[in-house]
């Protein structure tokens, strides 16, 4: 029998890496072929093959982050989390091999369509569009529907529009769901960016975002929208990639991906949009501004269709802007009838696309089924915006639909005389009283959504036959749908820390040097080793281990290292369980990588997740210069061979420095 297995911890690092080992030594005790996954703060690694994961008998993930699952469709999955991979490895196995665990089957595709040898390699443009839409749902969900409640209960009908009076309880909370609106394109393009190019892609393309939604920087009112913000989106995350693949020097290494990378490419990316892309659209919108004033009166129904059209092509965005404020500008005039067709238009993609994917399962999965019913109801109170999320995920098929729809609906309306006396859409309005010939306007909302539906039906694929990720589901915050490998870390410095030249108050620079760690002794000394430690408190064992590193030369203040150590302890408690304390930090403070040993036979209360007295206590000391991840490879080696039973009890047994030093020098 063959297993396979997936571990992650929220932190990655090690109970990652603790689950991971004792999953595999279970294994091996139970005669059973095991391969397992990490997924940590390096990256993933030990990554399982598509071959594997077929010729496997079940899979056990063991996380407490998400872990995207669509790989093991019709397989046996067992999921549970990662304090079950470190403390019931063996009976998790034995689960598995009774076969009392479900099969896996996600219900956007048959297990038989996802076969890995007839499954199409994903686009890569698309993944990362995608990686963007699902951190952006939320975003829209929280404002749509938050408007939406505020406009029902707080809104008055004002010659200007559906009005909330300011300083009034709905007021405030229309002004949160606004707040959630504005946060929209910045996380689109940033996370597309993030996709591409990782974390140093992420505020680039925030910034880019937040520029492509603000049309002040390059003076239009309406800004780019959200078909801006994922230009914004993948010119950063590309810009950034290039940045990121240049050859620097060793020094400038380390500040690449928090300082060079993201300024750089912000600069770039902003100065692109205002200067180059941005003027162009302003002019463009004002002059189609000053072409839809010029219709009036020419020919009705072909402004009907320009109006439609319009409005549904970016959901929100400049060319909907443009279209909203022209009929806004009529109802100032007294011309209800150019407001009435844009009432009808505003309300059909949310409420056609939401419509669609409720009643439509061959089409949309099961997590787009139930973003349907929010998008429904945000087209119910006119929040166009609410169709954003199914358009970016498929716009060749979704925007032609809702267009379509839109286009048909305002033509009704404008044949019907449909009128609208206050600058807003959907049903709501009617509902209010603002609209003229309300049951016109219902027929051509019921004739718009119904177009859209029968077209976005007839166009889409069916899900069985497509590899379509939720876009509300597995891809949420948590985890990054960038390739597989790709980390916020980068795995290229996994084994290496430098040490640059550094002056400091206590004595002359110290040569810059590298060290390649490769095992643990390579950063231990006998004089870094303690088998007696004094401290009954945790700080006062912090104490004691940084005063080993004073001695020694690899710290030149330890007060300002014990800062670093305590503020990881904030973060979270590094006493792991089974009497084991792993702190670490990274500060200027530390001239050379080091790991102190120190051994408290009566144990000092640490926290832990066990609630077992920390023993066995390695403090982890990186230069803050270093490479990024050098303390996340000491982590990794530790967390695996303390899992070793035999090897913390001969630990803890050891009489001399020279004895520990040998067991020591196990650890690689």
């Amino acid at each position: 029998m063959k297993i396979l297995a997936i571990t992650s911890c929220p932190n990655g690092i090690a109970h990652t890496y603790m689950a991971a080992e004792n999953l595999q030594k279970a294994a091996a005790k139970l005669g059973i072929e095991m391969k397992v996954e990490t997924q940590g703060s390096i990256g993933v690694e030990n990554q399982l093959t598509e071959q594997e994961i077929r010729e496997a008998d079940g899979i056990i993930i063991a996380a407490d982050k998400t872990v995207v699952k669509d790989r093991f469709v019709g397989k046996k999955l067992l999921v549970v989390g990662v304090q079950d991979g470190i403390r019931r490895p063996e009976e998790l196995i034995q689960r598995v091999m009774k076969g009392n665990v479900p099969v896996y089957q996600a219900e956007s595709r048959s297990a038989e369509g996802s076969s890995q040898e007839n499954k199409p390699k994903q686009n890569p443009i698309y993944r990362h569009l995608m990686n963007g839409v699902s951190y952006m749902v939320p975003f829209i969900v929280i404002g749509g529907l938050l408007i939406a409640i505020a406009l029902t209960i707080g809104g008055e009908k004002t010659p200007g529009g559906l009005v909330i009076p300011d300083g009034s309880f709905w007021k405030t909370v229309q002004d949160i769901g606004s707040a959630s609106f504005t946060f929209m394109i910045p996380i689109l393009a940033g996370f597309i960016a993030m996709s591409i190019a990782d974390r140093p892609g992420l505020a680039p393309g925030m910034v880019g975002g937040f520029i492509a939604a603000n049309g002040s920087f390059y003076g239009s009112e309406a800004g780019a929208g959200f078909i801006g913000g994922i230009i914004a989106g993948f010119l950063a995350g590309y810009v950034a990639l290039g940045i990121r693949k240049m050859k620097v020097g060793r020094a400038l290494q380390p500040i690449m991906p928090i300082i060079i990378i993201p300024v750089l490419a912000s600069l770039i990316v902003g100065l692109i949009f205002v200067f180059v892309i941005g003027a162009p659209v302003a002019q463009l919108f004002e002059a189609l501004t000053g072409w839809l004033a010029g219709m009036q009166g020419t020919s009705s129904i072909l402004l009907a269709l320009i109006l439609g059209a319009m409005i549904s092509f970016d959901m929100g965005g400049p060319v909907n802007k443009v279209a909203f404020l022209f009929g806004s500008a009529m109802i100032g005039e007294g011309n209800y009838e150019i407001m009435g067709p844009i009432a009808v238009a505003i309300c059909i993609p949310p409420i056609g696309m939401g419509l669609a994917a409720m009643i439509n399962k061959r089409k949309f999965a099961p997590a787009e089924r139930e973003a349907g019913k929010a998008t429904f109801t945000m087209g119910l109170f006119g929040i166009t915006e609410g169709a954003i999320p199914f358009a970016a995920q498929d716009p060749l098929r979704v925007i032609p639909s809702i267009m379509v729809g839109s286009m048909v609906g305002s033509v009704i309306a404008m044949l019907g005389n449909v009128g609208d006396k206050v600058a807003h859409g959907g049903p709501i309005v009617a509902v209010l009283g603002a609209v003229d010939h309300v049951f016109m306007f219902f027929i051509a909302v019921i004739v718009g959504v119904a177009v859209s539906v029968v077209l976005v039906s007839l166009l889409k694929k069916d899900i069985a036959a497509t590899v379509t990720p939720d876009i509300a589901g597995e891809a949420m915050p948590g985890h990054s749908t960038t390739g597989a490998g790709q980390s916020a870390i980068t795995t290229t410095a996994v084994a290496e820390s430098s040490v640059s030249t550094t002056v400091t108050s206590n004595g002359p620079a110290v040569s810059s040097q590298d060290i390649h760690i490769e095992k643990l002794t390579d950063i231990v000394t006998m004089d870094l080793i303690n088998l007696d430690l004094e401290g009954t408190t945790r700080d006062a064992v912090v104490d004691e281990m940084i005063g080993a590193l004073e001695r020694t030369g690899a710290v030149s203040s330890a007060s300002d290292f014990k800062q670093a150590i305590l503020a990881r302890e904030e973060e979270g408690s590094t006493g792991i369980g089974m009497n084991i304390a792993i702190p670490h930090g990274k500060s200027e403070a530390v001239l050379k990588p080091s790991v102190v040993f120190g051994i408290k036979q009566g144990g000092v209360d640490w926290n832990s997740a066990d609630g077992s007295e920390a023993k066995l206590i390695f403090m982890i000391a990186v230069p803050r210069n270093s490479k990024e991840n050098a303390h996340l490879k000491v982590l990794q080696m530790l967390s695996r061979k303390l899992m070793d039973d035999h090897f913390r009890e001969a630990l803890l047994a050891v009489t001399t420095k020279e004895e520990a030093y040998q067991l020591l020098d196990q650890v690689h």
